[in-house]
């Protein structure tokens, strides 16, 4: 196109003249992609594999320790001396105690477990103290 002298170009006319090269091209290309990669990982909520599954591991056991509790909750207070038990539970102090009393109760051991759920039992503890 040639341009005559006193006569300026709009914006969409010098829009439509643009050619970048190829060089330049690649490296918008590039910077976009990276731009991409760190806007979706910080304010877009993606994350990787391992980080998915650490989530999902932490969600299991949160949810298993919900139910833990209340079953266990369930269970203490179905115990034929459950107002002295809770009176006893009530009297020890401190959260660490009180899960170790609820765990040495037997009421925090799951159905086909021989061992107590130890999140269940300090969720349980704190239910029936509160």
């Amino acid at each position: 196109m040639v341009i005559q002298a006193g006569n300026k170009l709009t914006m969409s006319q010098r829009w439509d003249n643009y050619s970048p090269s190829k060089t330049i091209a690649f490296w918008l290309m590039a910077i976009a992609v990276v731009a991409a990669l760190v806007i979706g990982f910080t304010w877009g909520g993606w994350v990787t594999g391992g980080t998915s599954r650490a989530n999902a591991s932490m969600a299991v056991d949160a949810a298993r320790g919900e139910l833990a509790s209340a079953i266990c909750v369930e269970r203490f207070n179905a115990a034929p001396n459950a107002e002295a038990k809770l009176a006893e539970l009530k009297a020890v102090s401190g959260g660490y105690q009180q899960r170790q009393f609820v765990e040495a109760g037997g009421w925090a051991t799951m159905p086909g477990q021989s061992s107590p759920d130890r999140i269940g039992a300090q969720r349980c503890a704190e239910a029936l103290a509160s």
